[in-house]
């Protein structure tokens, strides 16, 4: 198995629940499922600190940061879109989904030689099923699952809920702001052929 369920200690939780935006925007039985499975997701990799999580190898930029940043665009967009459509969401399932989408990532990379290179997994199972697999054994609503599972641009088809068109809007615009900063092509001027 390449993680292990971890409710983790009392400190290891602090430390994610401290990290994390939009807890308080869910309820007290999900927020405890979100905090067990980035601690499972953290304590079952090689990375000692939150902060040494890795967003992608191709860019020095950390997790923690991407993830916060997703969730904030993501929740402004769920909200304007309900204020100008009337669309509704379930604060439960959408925060789940922005705040859970990378949580295979710390298991997918590790550090070699001081640098960050794909891990073993990685190269056996696509980022997102392993997170997807993670939040399957978590008991996550089945909606949470497979957009977490099919999100990664890669992916051979994406969800079609308005939750995994917020993610992927949320996701892929945090993204290129840290493509700009880091001086890399964000995907939105990238070819594809």
């Amino acid at each position: 198995m390449s993680y292990t369920i971890n409710r983790g200690t009392p400190p290891q939780r602090a430390d994610v629940e401290n990290w994390l935006f939009g807890l308080d925007l869910v309820s007290t039985p999900v927020r405890e499922r979100i905090l067990t499975a980035w601690v499972s997701a953290w304590t079952s990799s090689t990375h000692e600190r939150l902060e040494d999580m890795p967003y992608s190898n191709l860019a020095a930029y950390p997790l923690m940061r991407h993830v916060n940043e997703v969730t904030r665009v993501g929740v402004q967009l769920a909200r304007s879109a309900t204020e100008q459509w009337g669309d509704a969401f379930v604060m439960d399932t959408l925060v789940s989904i922005l705040i859970l989408h990378d949580v295979d990532k710390p298991l997918m990379y590790v550090r070699d030689n001081g640098a960050m290179a794909p891990s073993a997994l990685s190269k056996e199972l696509p980022h997102g099923v392993v997170g997807a697999m993670l939040l399957k054994e978590l008991d996550f609503p089945h909606l949470v699952i497979s957009t977490v599972a099919t999100h990664a641009a890669n992916a051979p088809f994406h969800g079609r809920s308005l939750e995994a068109y917020v993610l992927h809007y949320a996701d892929f615009f945090a993204t290129d702001r840290t493509c700009i900063r880091e001086g890399a092509t964000p995907f939105y001027q990238r070819h594809w052929r």
